[in-house]
């Protein structure tokens, strides 16, 4: 049995840990296993929400200029966290799991390697390409001039977001739930309170508007992975941060199921960004009443993320084991009350859409899109919840090519669907919106196949 060195009394021992993953109540162990990843990605929704309550603050151009960056930025936090980060944590457990101590210090090493290079890719990629992409997404005039100032200094700090991701995932895969959590959450109440005084100035203090937002940010992520860096450093976990030479085959290990992770999460950036280009037509108050409605959006996905690390674990540790109908209970209970929170949350919005959209901004054009937004889309939510639960049911499987397969479905509807809509039909903005729930339903409804599938056929 593996021990640490700093164990206290009331740790959870890997054997203990295990035991639970094999044969324990399946919701009631989902539910207290993902409690500190909820509580973390609750704090970084809030984070999310705050960041926009401020910048609508600064008015209808500001707005649409984080609209604009904020796909790209979502995209570096999925794939950092939940793609590659779900590779990270599944090659550690494994490690861990077979009694390598050794493999699973030397992937934790890894780990950050891999961080640092992807962090610089995407500094590189920004500063060199962001002013094009932001172009062709509609962006021009005062929102594109506000999106490039936000842009260039949160992708100036691209590797504290991804270190700080794939450290939580180290931890994570060691079993260790809790500390990230509290390091996150921690920071997030901070951050909370610093953004509106760097946004707006206090006292001595300018404001800086959008730089201000955009620094907040990144301070949040260089506490984040100085702090988690350093809980690891020193001892206190079942895996230990020491830097040796790098070799492929632990490369191999967590890029398996990372990459094809990361593709995953692009492709879904890149259904929300086709259907941005096509509303941006429409103008600035389309793309920022668009931009409230995608953010509610985009944020189930993290919080779908607080039940999937506990599903990747608990199918990955049962398929390991040859317990295959135990897994395949597992990921439909997950999926299911996954689709259940977002279906709720998609009721609530369609319902009562100015509960959200009024929180942002008090303009009377971008609160009618936005309402349309909602009243078309958000009965479709329950169908993201499914899919995403399910995506990471299938990272534990490690069998990456049917989620490809959903996410490419839901970007062609969404390409295929918006041209016609608007270039064939003439429907407008309501149009692209129905696009946009068609293709979650058809996402939600291939993953559920696929599910049934996999599990047959293994069987």
């Amino acid at each position: 049995m593996l021990r640490s060195p700093n164990r206290t009394a009331h740790s959870t021992s890997p054997a203990d840990a295990r035991t639970q993953l094999l044969s324990g109540p399946i919701l009631p162990t989902i539910l207290r296993l993902s409690v500190p990843n909820v509580a973390l990605v609750c704090a970084q929704a809030g984070v999310n929400v705050a960041e926009t309550y401020f910048v609508g603050r600064l008015g209808t151009d500001a707005l649409a200029g984080v609209t604009l960056v904020f796909p790209i930025v979502m995209l570096m936090q999925m794939m950092s966290a939940g793609a590659m980060g779900g590779g990270i944590s599944s090659a550690i457990a494994r490690a861990l799991g077979g009694n390598r101590q050794a493999d699973a210090n030397a992937l934790a090493w890894h780990a950050v390697l891999i961080a640092l290079a992807l962090g610089a890719s995407f500094t590189l990629v920004a500063l060199v390409f962001g002013p094009g992409l932001y172009r062709l997404l509609g962006g021009e005039g005062a929102s594109l001039a506000n999106a490039l100032e936000y842009s260039n200094i949160v992708f100036a700090g691209a590797a504290f977001v991804w270190l700080t991701n794939s450290l939580a995932n180290v931890l994570r895969g060691s079993g260790d739930m809790r500390s990230p959590a509290i390091v996150m959450v921690t920071g997030a109440v901070v951050m909370i309170a610093l953004s509106p005084l760097l946004i707006f100035g206090a006292g001595p203090l300018p404001g800086m508007g959008l730089r201000g937002a955009a620094l907040a940010l990144v301070a949040y992520y260089f506490a984040g992975c100085a702090i988690l860096g350093w809980r690891i450093v020193r001892g206190a976990t079942l895996v230990s941060l020491q830097p040796s030479r790098p070799a492929w085959h632990y490369f191999a290990e967590i890029l398996k199921v990372g990459v094809p992770a990361c593709v995953h999460a692009a492709l879904i950036n890149t259904a929300v960004a086709v259907t941005t280009g096509f509303v941006g037509v429409y103008g600035t108050a389309a793309l920022a009443g668009y931009g409230i409605g995608a953010r509610l959006e985009y944020l189930q996905i993290p919080i779908v993320f607080g039940l999937g690390a506990t599903l990747v674990a608990m199918v990955g540790t049962n398929v390991g084991a040859g317990q295959l109908e135990r897994a395949r209970k597992i990921a439909w209970t997950g999926g299911l009350f996954a689709a259940a929170i977002c279906g709720a949350i998609g009721a609530v919005v369609t319902i009562a859409p100015w509960l959200w959209a009024g929180m942002f901004t008090r303009d009377a054009d971008v609160l009618a899109i936005a309402t349309q937004y909602f009243h078309i889309a958000g009965p479709s939510y329950a169908f993201l919840g499914l899919g995403m639960a399910l995506y990471f049911s299938f990272q534990g499987t490690g069998r990456m090519l049917w989620p490809l397969l959903c996410v490419t479905v839901r970007v062609l509807v969404i390409a295929a669907g918006c041209t016609l809509a608007t270039r064939a039909f003439g429907l407008g903005l309501g149009g692209l919106f129905a696009v946009s729930a068609a293709a979650l339903v058809a996402f939600g409804a291939m993953y559920a196949a696929g599910t049934r599938l996999y599990f047959s056929r293994r069987n």
